[in-house]
């Protein structure tokens, strides 16, 4: 019982310091700015996820070989491709772009980099 006391206490310390100094929670997203933000997000990790499985060495379009990145649809090309990468690069895929995500990122970039690639389609 004494240490959530003490955990208490230490709680209530942070917070009235960060009152003193001006800290305030910053506003809320209005539900369209969320869902713009989030379809923008969706939009550019389905690009990372085309470049990170290098779908531009089987693509039609000859601009994306030669710039060794997706420039097309990268939607439709990793709908297409989605069969032929196997699960645990997938996983590998999600893993890494996790780890270069920065830890103050915003709340809807946040849940569309946690997505799976057939997540960015359900």
């Amino acid at each position: 019982m004494k240490e959530a006391e003490q955990n208490k206490a230490e709680n209530f310390a942070v917070l009235s310091a960060m009152m003193k100094a001006g800290l305030k929670p910053g506003p809320k997203l209005s539900p369209i700015e969320y869902a713009r933000r989030l379809a923008v997000e969706k939009a550019l990790q389905q690009r990372r996820y085309c470049d990170a499985f290098a779908l531009w060495r089987s693509c039609p379009h000859k601009a994306c070989c030669r710039q060794r990145r997706c420039g097309g649809d990268a939607a439709d090309c990793l709908r297409r491709a989605l069969d032929r990468v196997p699960h645990p690069q997938q996983w590998r895929a999600r893993q890494d772009i996790l780890a270069a995500t920065p830890p103050n990122i915003g709340a809807p970039e946040r849940a569309a980099r946690q997505c799976m690639p057939r997540d960015l389609y359900e």
